[in-house]
């Protein structure tokens, strides 16, 4: 059956990040993913997905100053040297955390600059990546994102991940596959998801529009969860959504499957 993960960068952000976990924990959530905690102590984190009965399913590469608006760097000229610094970060804390995957997010395309050049730039550095987390047991994976929710994003579709992927080459660079990005980029969501589910590592949902908890727009999730169950696909369902009111009382569509869990 389907394994949920909630994403506490957006589910519970009315608590102080580090008290997520035991939300997430008392809700029923079996795995934890995020943004990234690289401001925290990889100990610390640890400690509260011991204490919590949880298990790190995922986190971002460096994705620079998120705060400053900046949605990854994996695709920006000048960021070279810092993406590839920041690999070496990222697996510290991958097993710090014991965590088997990370995410790459390219980031928003600088104004004025040509597309295959910042492909051929992201290509590079997944390449250089994609071996070095290998080699250290942890998955990489790249998540293509609509226009709409982070305007200027290099890689939106499916058709764009199995276009880079084919250039990188490299059989350790997996498909985040959002069920609510594609659905505003592409829909055709389950044939799509069964055509390439030998490549896809994490799952994540939203309902379309508003980006908030399923049930609330326009996809039919109950029929999603019955194919992943009946695909028997074995990775993380992550909740990325935000709540409408509140995380708690939103989780009416968690229900089934956590009392089946």
């Amino acid at each position: 059956m389907p394994r949920f993960s909630a994403n506490i960068s957006m589910l519970y952000s009315e608590l102080p990040f580090m008290e997520r976990f035991a939300a997430a924990s008392a809700d029923g959530f079996g795995a934890v993913e995020y943004v990234g905690a690289y401001d925290q102590d990889g100990a610390a984190l640890r400690d509260l997905l011991d204490r919590h009965g949880l298990v790190q399913a995922l986190f971002n590469l460096p994705a620079g100053d998120w705060a400053a608006g900046e949605r990854g760097i994996g695709c920006l000229p000048d960021r070279v040297e810092e993406f590839r610094q920041g690999i070496g970060i990222a697996i510290d804390y991958a097993r710090a955390t014991g965590c088997m995957q990370l995410n790459c997010l390219a980031g928003i395309a600088p104004p004025g600059h040509d597309r295959a050049v910042l492909e051929r730039v992201l290509t590079d550095n997944l390449r250089y990546a994609a071996p070095r987390l290998a080699d250290a047991g942890i998955r990489l994976l790249l998540e293509p994102i609509n226009t709409r929710d982070i305007p200027g994003f290099l890689v939106n579709s499916t058709d764009e991940y199995e276009r880079i992927a084919g250039a990188v080459n490299h059989d350790n660079l997996y498909l985040q596959y959002d069920f609510y990005h594609m659905q505003v980029v592409q829909g055709d969501l389950l044939p799509t998801f069964a055509r390439l589910q030998s490549r896809i590592a994490h799952v994540q949902i939203a309902d379309n529009p508003g980006r908030h908890e399923p049930g609330t727009g326009e996809i039919d999730y109950t029929n999603i969860f019955k194919a992943l169950d009946a695909a028997d696909y074995a990775g993380w369902v992550g909740a990325e959504y935000r709540p409408s009111a509140g995380t708690t009382a939103g989780l009416g569509w968690f229900e089934p499957w956590r009392t089946r869990a």
